[in-house]
């Protein structure tokens, strides 16, 4: 999620408590219009040609390289097809992706758009970090999405002698809400990732070093996603940052073996965000307890005075904690 513009008239006004009742007020307009207004923003802009995506087998260690030219070559193919229709803005995220030094391990230019980066060697990784974004990303914010992945690349340890060695994956594969829309009240959209993520994280078993760990990076309504994910993935971490809730009541909910670490900076205007949950004519709205609260049962850590979009911010205290979970160092992460 982006930083809203309502963000400081929110938290003033939720903080009194006449705000608490405009709150709840405000609250039950969102609950209604998510009910009924139609949870697709397809119909929002044209759509923008692109072809279908490369037909490729799943990948092993052998083919990885093949994948990665090959979505390549896709990126640029639907770069040049957006560049026809007009869209200057799409086709040169596409460009941007279709670069020989970027290692593409999925996309479709489709709609929104779809995409998975991979930084590092994932064939001799044994430490996988996988990041899930949230709202508001698409091909055409991709860059901002995959700058975090790369600096979190960047601060991870090079392997000497027994080392680990690292891999992180920027796996943008749904099609994301908007931060303001009806859809990013309601765990809708993450019901349907969930399934590609928990299938995505299997597959990549496939092509890492054998008994790799594995590491959920989830980030605003992304840890929706997650939580939705959680029975289904064998990862080592699972880690929440920013998040607006995940649909369940507290850690145990996820039903996961693995550690469930959260965090959220001081500036982020998703602690102003009311942490509530309702049924209301067949649909869910609102996504539960907050996962920083000690009824949650998360492991919190230190993520500095960052706002919503900081948490993978070089020189901050949230991304050197990332990077300690990730190489599985829990005794150095900072607490909250």
């Amino acid at each position: 999620m982006a930083e809203p513009r309502f963000r400081g008239r929110w938290r003033r006004a939720w903080g009194s408590r006449r705000g608490r009742r405009h709150g709840r007020a405000l609250l039950a307009v969102l609950i209604t219009a998510a009910v009924v207004v139609p949870l697709t923003a397809a119909a929002a802009r044209p759509g923008i040609p692109a072809p279908a995506p490369a037909a490729l087998a799943p990948p092993t260690p052998a083919t990885l390289e093949k994948a990665y030219a090959a979505n390549r070559a896709n990126a640029a193919w639907a770069a040049r097809m957006a560049a026809a229709h007009g869209d200057r803005h799409r086709a040169a995220a596409e460009r941007e992706l279709a670069a020989p030094s970027r290692d593409l391990l999925a996309f479709d230019g489709r709609g929104a758009g779809r995409a998975v980066e991979v930084f590092g060697d994932l064939a001799r990784a044994d430490r996988v970090a996988v990041l899930v974004p949230g709202s508001d990303t698409s091909l055409d914010t991709f860059g901002r999405f995959r700058a975090g992945a790369a600096a979190l690349h960047r601060l991870l340890p090079e392997p000497a002698g027994t080392g680990p060695r690292t891999a992180v994956v920027a796996w943008l594969g749904y099609t994301t809400p908007g931060t303001v829309s009806p859809a990013v009240l309601t765990p809708g959209r993450a019901a349907q990732a969930a399934p590609a993520l928990a299938e995505f994280v299997r597959g990549l078993r496939a092509v890492t070093a054998p008994g790799a760990r594995f590491t959920l990076l989830c980030h605003s309504y992304g840890t929706v996603v997650c939580g939705r994910a959680a029975p289904h993935v064998d990862v080592t971490d699972l880690v929440l940052l920013g998040s607006p809730g995940t649909g369940v009541d507290s850690a145990a909910g996820l039903r996961t073996r693995a550690r469930v670490w959260a965090a959220r900076g001081t500036d982020d205007w998703v602690a102003d965000v009311p942490h509530v949950s309702a049924d209301l004519f067949g649909t869910t709205v609102g996504l539960g307890t907050d996962p920083l609260s000690p009824a949650f049962g998360a492991r919190v850590f230190a993520a500095g005075s960052g706002g919503h979009s900081d948490y993978f911010r070089p020189g901050s205290p949230s991304l050197a904690n990332i990077a300690r979970i990730v190489v599985g160092a829990a005794g150095e992460v900072t607490g909250g």
